[in-house]
């Protein structure tokens, strides 16, 4: 499994994934949240957090074993 440095406390789980050769690969699943918070606790902004996240870490390819980020839903938005 990949696993993105300094970000241990993020995690949230993991998940399996099918490929289509039938093999099955385990991801890590991280908070998106819980990532902008460890950044800005580092000293980014939050808005700078994002944008590493966006440029740096969703647009990285690890292969099979991508991680992957989910970003809670909010009750007020339109699906």
């Amino acid at each position: 499994m990949i696993i993105f440095d300094g970000l241990d406390d993020a995690i949230a789980g993991t998940s399996d994934v099918w490929m289509t050769d039938g093999t099955k690969v385990l991801r890590y699943v991280y908070n998106g949240d819980k990532m902008v918070e460890i950044f800005v606790k580092q000293g980014m902004t939050e808005d700078e957090a994002m944008d590493w996240i966006d440029f740096n870490v969703e647009g990285a390819y690890c292969g099979e074993a991508t991680p992957v980020i989910f970003w809670r839903a909010f009750e007020n938005e339109d699906a």
